[in-house]
């Protein structure tokens, strides 16, 4: 801090003291100039933190918004899907029962048919029988007529 007074006057150094006063000021303005820019560079490295900060959340509160869509739309696709399912199900299932309505009504129709042909069968049996035993009765009557015949 101290300046050498060498210029030869006979003085040594009385305005010493002045020219110190007026170093420690251009120090102290030196001094609180780089302060003040170390806190502007600090300000604007906070400014440009708390933006980062800023965007990661607004980045984040996007992303679950938009994830929040997608789940809605995820879910919207699935009950829609499901219902679809639901109402093929439904359709195969109405499709089974008449085809089983259809199964049944043709098997009471094979039966009835096959009923209906017993009884043709039984019909025609009795008949016959019938027949036959009107035919016996014819022969039975004729042997006897010949027998009688025989006797006279």
């Amino acid at each position: 801090m101290m300046v050498v007074d060498d210029d030869d006057d006979g003085d040594d150094g009385g305005d010493d003291g002045v020219m110190m006063v007026v170093m420690m000021m251009v120090m102290m303005m030196v001094m609180m100039m780089m302060v003040m820019m170390v806190m502007m560079m600090m300000v604007v490295v906070m400014v440009v933190v708390m933006m980062m900060v800023m965007m990661m959340v607004m980045m984040v509160v996007v992303m679950m918004m938009v994830m929040m869509v997608m789940m809605m739309v995820m879910m919207m696709v699935v009950v829609v899907v499901v219902v679809m399912m639901v109402m093929v199900m439904v359709v195969v299932m109405m499709v089974m029962v008449m085809m089983m309505m259809v199964m049944v009504v043709v098997v009471m129709m094979m039966m009835m048919m096959v009923v209906v042909m017993m009884m043709v069968v039984v019909v025609v049996m009795m008949v016959m029988m019938v027949m036959m035993m009107v035919v016996m009765m014819v022969m039975v009557m004729m042997m006897m007529m010949m027998m009688v015949m025989m006797m006279m």
